[in-house]
C-alpha cells in the first residue's frame, strides 16, 4: 500500500495524529521535498522524531521515473510524506493515477495547506480565489509571462490569486523577490499591480502577514521561508477591514 502523508505547515508539530501512525507502522518512508517543504525542521528531526530512516525523493523519482517507489509500495506498507497536504500537487495526482493502474492500493492522510491557511490569515474570501500560479526564477534569457497573464485574468473576474513561490534546493523565493520579478512583468505587460499581500511561515508561531504596494512589500523584513504572495482582486469590506487589522494595510 502507498499512503500519501500530508505533513502540515510548519514543522513536526502540524502533522496529523493518523499520519503519525501511518508513519510509525510503515515499513519504507520517502519524501518528496520539492514541491514543498517543513520549514521549522530538518529532514534528521522528521527521522528522529518518527523513528525511521527517511528516503528523500527527487522531481525526477517521482515524476518520470517513480520505478522503484511503486515496486515497493506493490508488497510493502510506504509512506510518501509531501508538506501540506499531498494532493494539492498534481504530482502526487499523477502518481497515485499510476498506482492505481498498477493494481496498487493507495489512501490519502490530509493535513493544513497553505491554500487555506492563507485565507486565515489574510482574511481574504476563500470562494474568490482564482487559478493559482506559480512564479518560477528567470533564467538567463527565460522569463515567462504565464504567471502574469494567470493574475491578469483573475483580476478581470475580480478574483484573488495564490501565487507559489520558487524552492530550490539552495534557496527558497522570498516576497521581496517575487514582487521584484512580477513588477517587471507588469511592465513589459503595460500593467501594474496596485496591492500585494505576503505571508511568510504560516502554521509557525511567528506568522509575518504585510499587505501593501510593492515599494512596502519591498522594503518588509519577511524573514526565513517558507514565503508565498497574494494579488488580490477588489477588497470587500470585511476584507479591507481584516487587512487593516493584522495586515498593516
Amino acid at each position: 500500500m502507498l499512503t500519501f502523508v500530508g505533513l502540515g505547515l510548519y514543522d513536526l508539530t502540524d502533522i496529523p495524529l493518523k499520519g503519525y501512525a501511518c508513519i510509525r507502522d510503515a515499513e519504507y518512508i520517502f519524501f518528496e521535498a520539492y514541491t514543498s517543504r517543513l520549514a521549522g525542521c530538518s529532514v534528521a528531526e522528521m527521522a528522529e522524531f518518527y523513528g525511521h530512516d527517511i528516503r528523500i525523493l527527487s522531481r525526477e523519482d517521482i515524476e518520470v521515473d517513480p520505478e522503484f517507489l511503486l515496486a515497493v509500495s506493490k508488497d510493502h506498507r510506504v509512506a510518501l510524506l509531501t508538506g501540506g497536504d499531498p494532493m494539492i500537487s498534481t504530482t502526487h495526482i499523477d502518481l497515485r493515477i499510476r498506482a492505481k493502474k498498477r493494481g496498487i492500493e493507495t489512501r490519502i492522510i490530509h493535513a493544513s495547506s497553505i491554500s487555506t491557511a492563507v485565507c486565515g490569515l489574510t482574511g481574504l474570501q476563500n470562494y474568490r480565489f482564482g487559478k493559482t500560479c506559480s512564479l518560477p526564477y528567470p533564467y538567463k534569457t527565460w522569463s515567462p509571462l504565464t504567471p502574469f497573464d494567470v493574475i491578469r485574468e483573475n483580476r478581470e473576474h475580480d478574483l484573488h490569486t495564490l501565487v507559489y513561490l520558487d524552492l530550490r534546493e539552495d534557496r527558497c523565493m522570498t516576497i521581496p523577490e517575487a514582487v521584484e520579478i512580477l513588477e517587471e512583468m507588469a511592465q513589459k505587460c503595460g500593467s501594474t499591480i496596485p496591492l500585494y499581500v505576503g505571508v511568510a511561515r504560516a502554521g509557525s508561531e511567528t506568522p509575518v502577514v504585510t499587505a501593501g504596494n510593492a515599494a512596502r512589500i519591498r522594503d518588509t523584513e519577511f524573514g526565513p521561508p517558507l514565503h508565498i504572495l497574494v494579488i488580490p482582486a477588489s477588497l470587500h469590506v470585511m476584507e479591507q477591514e481584516y487587512l487593516e487589522l493584522f495586515a498593516g494595510l
